[in-house]
């Protein structure tokens, strides 16, 4: 903000009038009536909010102890500006009806200098050259009229001189004073002719009769001679792209700009350019006229018809009314305009299924625009457009498929080959060309190809199991390469049409996944009946799905009637029915068909014998329950019954969970005891799947395990023999076994007879 600090009072006579933030010695006598000279406290200036009956005060009253000497402080005003009333009794501030003495408005001092071209007009030269061909203008847009009438209310520009000098005249302008009336005020032109060349800076300041003041903003220009130039941004340019030359010379004078170098295909001068007219019989020709700063930029482009090669190009001038002024000068600057080149690639592995979006990339720093068309069975010989492949025509852009090439020279399109009903599987060559030529006129074209390979779009599927137990989900899982989002599973079995308890033919419609797979679960199938159930998965390839059910009869192109009454048909008959209309010759979705059995759970457990008591072994079994299914294996001794109160119970126990696993032909399932603590007893094994509610069990026996002897080596010692003389007796009669032998064998007897009986 400015700061007025004048030597002088200025005095306040009227109510309404304006004073400046940062003014001092301001004589407000009028304004608080004449107070004595020796008053400490003459009153208060306030501002308000709204209306002043409502006397909501913004910020705290200024208070006003010399009338005749007063200073406006920015830190007192605090950013409050606009009417403040005059109060000389405190308490009247906030009284609604006490009175005030006046009002004065303040404002925030503002100056702008600005130094013009010529005498009229509005175009800055702020940082810009000028020749001493020209004049110019100093220009203050202020609000300090409130100040005019005083003698401080003239600002005075001075400049300083590139040598370092400050003056307050340039030239023979004489003293550059403002006087700050209105909002606006200008010196005299300034001519420059004669004043030396480098750069100026001038600020407007206030009178020598005021302190501390802040000037307003500096501006600078720069007196340069008036020889004409010209530059050019690039010093080769890749044919397709533009550059821009930047002419030098007298401020806002017109010149004579072109392309010097001979031939047809010349860079041309973009239209519609700001001081540019370009020559309506040669768009490589234009009068071009100078800004302010005596500078102005031409942009050319290039095309692929520009030929590759060096050009001139030439600035001359000044010129009035198309005519050289006798101190014409002129220059010239050369471009090499070059080839550029193309490429070309298909993302992915090379090989697509009809139906899949392709990306077509590359690079082209031969045009800004690259033009797309491809070969291949049975499409026109010059080629076809991508999208709708109709044949391309030379010089025909519309006809090709037109891609933007980016700043960086990159350019890419997706390429969404389903939406191209008549294209067949096979090879096709993609052209990326820098014109907009066909395949048989190249010559002398940028151009780069890339091949691809169709395929047609396919389903497979797969369901989890052959043969499903009732209470188990049926999983069916597939691939779907193509355009599908979705796939149709249509399931028939018996009262069954695709959905548990649904009166209606229910048709799936689970997604595909970006990888192409795509699952579908029917749960609930302790629901359904057992037997065998018909499944059809159908693709819709490019065209959408031909065939599909409103619930009950079958809809589509490939319907040879109207009343084929699905609900009406045995599973397999609508299964059929489904089928003959996909083979329709109007249909080109693809199927797949799978079935499988849903029959009662069954658990079975294999034969398990005799065990020995303290052995650890394993019980196995088969079951149609799916892979993965959980099983809970309990097994019980006998002997687990109520006890008396401090007998201790002989009952022993293993229990746990399996998982079912695959099997050849049947899944399997296993379970290992740890009988180490089992007492010999006759045990049960029972096996139970809770989700199916499917059990089984089977007894079997823990015996006494058999203890092992091991024979120890009786080492035998060599004797003499020595003959001995044979003598005859008589024989013993035998006797028959003993009692305590009897008792022993009725023992073992006793013992065999309670383990078969356990048996």
């Amino acid at each position: 903000a400015l700061v007025i600090a004048p030597a002088a009072a200025r005095t306040i006579e009227d109510t309404g009038s304006t004073i400046y933030v940062g003014e001092e010695n301001l004589n407000l006598n009028a304004l608080f009536g004449y107070p004595a000279e020796d008053d400490d406290l003459v009153g208060y200036l306030a501002h308000f909010s709204g209306n002043i009956n409502d006397r909501n005060v913004v910020g705290t009253p200024i208070k006003v102890s010399n009338a005749r000497n007063f200073a406006l402080t920015e830190e007192a005003v605090g950013g409050s500006t606009g009417i403040w009333y005059a109060f000389t009794n405190l308490a009247n501030i906030t009284d609604h009806n006490g009175d005030w003495n006046g009002t004065v408005f303040v404002q925030e001092p503002a100056a702008n200098l600005r130094v013009l071209l010529g005498d009229s007009g509005t175009t800055s030269v702020d940082g810009q050259s000028v020749t001493r061909a020209n004049s110019i203008r100093f220009q203050i847009d202020h609000n300090l009229a409130g100040l005019n009438g005083s003698e401080y209310g003239t600002m005075q520009v001075r400049v300083t001189l590139p040598g370092g000098g400050t003056v307050s005249a340039l030239g023979d302008s004489g003293e550059l004073n403002l006087e700050l009336t209105g909002q606006r005020v200008n010196t005299t032109p300034i001519s420059l002719a004669g004043l030396g060349l480098g750069t100026y800076t001038a600020r407007a300041v206030w009178p020598s009769n005021s302190a501390d003041l802040t000037d307003s903003n500096a501006v600078t220009f720069e007196i340069v001679s008036g020889t004409v130039a010209i530059t050019s941004n690039k010093d080769t340019v890749v044919r397709g792209n533009s550059f821009t030359v930047t002419i030098t010379g007298e401020s806002e004078t017109d010149y004579w700009l072109n392309v010097t170098t001979a031939g047809d295909d010349l860079p041309t001068i973009k239209p519609n350019q700001i001081g540019v007219e370009v020559d309506e019989n040669d768009n490589s020709s234009a009068t071009v006229k100078t800004t302010a700063g005596g500078t102005r930029s031409v942009e050319f482009s290039t095309g692929t018809s520009t030929e590759a090669r060096t050009y001139t190009i030439e600035v001359e001038g000044p010129i009035e009314d198309g005519v050289k002024a006798d101190n014409s000068k002129t220059d010239s600057v050369k471009v090499r305009v070059e080839e550029g080149t193309v490429t070309v690639v298909a993302s992915g592995t090379g090989t697509y299924y009809v139906g899949e979006e392709i990306t077509l990339s590359g690079t082209c720093t031969d045009n800004e625009t690259v033009f797309l068309y491809m070969t291949g069975p049975n499409l026109g010989a010059g080629g076809v457009n991508l999208e709708d492949l109709d044949p391309v025509e030379n010089n025909l852009p519309g006809t090709f498929t037109e891609v933007d090439v980016e700043a960086d020279d990159t350019w890419s399109y997706d390429w969404t080959t389903g939406n191209l009903g008549a294209l067949e599987s096979g090879g096709y060559t993609i052209y990326a060309v820098a014109e907009p030529k066909d395949r048989n006129s190249l010559s002398g074209v940028k151009y780069a190809t890339t091949s691809v390979q169709l395929r047609p779009g396919f389903v497979t599927a797969t369901v989890s199991g052959a043969t499903v137990a009732a209470g188990d989900d049926v999983v069916i899982t597939g691939t779907a390469q193509g355009s599908a989002d979705d796939v149709r599973i249509w399931i028939f079995g018996k009262n069954f049409y695709g959905e548990v308890g649904s009166s209606t033919v229910v048709v799936n419609e689970p997604s595909v996944e970006d990888d192409g797979t795509f699952e579908h679960t029917i749960d609930n199938t302790d629901s359904l009946s057992s037997g065998q159930y018909f499944v059809i998965v159908q693709h819709p390839m490019t065209g959408g799905y031909g065939v599909g059910t409103d619930g009950t009869y079958l809809t589509g192109s490939g319907i040879p009637d109207d009343n084929v009454n699905l609900k009406n048909m045995p599973a397999s008959e609508a299964a059929n029915a489904v089928i003959n209309a996909l083979d329709s010759a109007y249909v080109d979705d693809r199927y797949t068909k799978l079935t499988f059995y849903i029959e009662d759970a069954w658990i079975f457990i294999d034969a398990i014998g005799d065990k020995a008591a303290g052995s650890t072994f394993t019980i196995t079994g088969t079951t149609n329950l799916a892979t993965g299914d959980q099983l809970m294996v309990e097994v019980t001794s006998a002997a687990f019954q109520p006890t008396a109160a401090g007998e201790t119970s002989a009952f022993s126990s293993d229990s746990g969970t399996v998982e079912v696993q695959e099997g050849d032909g049947v899944n399997t399932w296993s379970f290992e005891v740890d009988a180490s603590s089992f007492k010999p007893d006759q045990y049960m094994v029972t096996v139970e799947s809770i989700e199916t509610q499917t059990s089984t069990s089977a007894n079997f026996n823990v015996v006494e395990a058999v203890p092992t002897t091991q024979t120890t080596p009786v080492e035998t010692t060599p004797v003499e023999t020595t003959p001995v003389e044979t003598a005859t007796t008589e024989a013993t009669p035998t006797q028959s076994p003993g009692f305590g032998a009897l008792l022993a064998l009725a023992g073992l007897g006793a013992v065999a007879f309670l383990v078969l009986r356990r048996d």
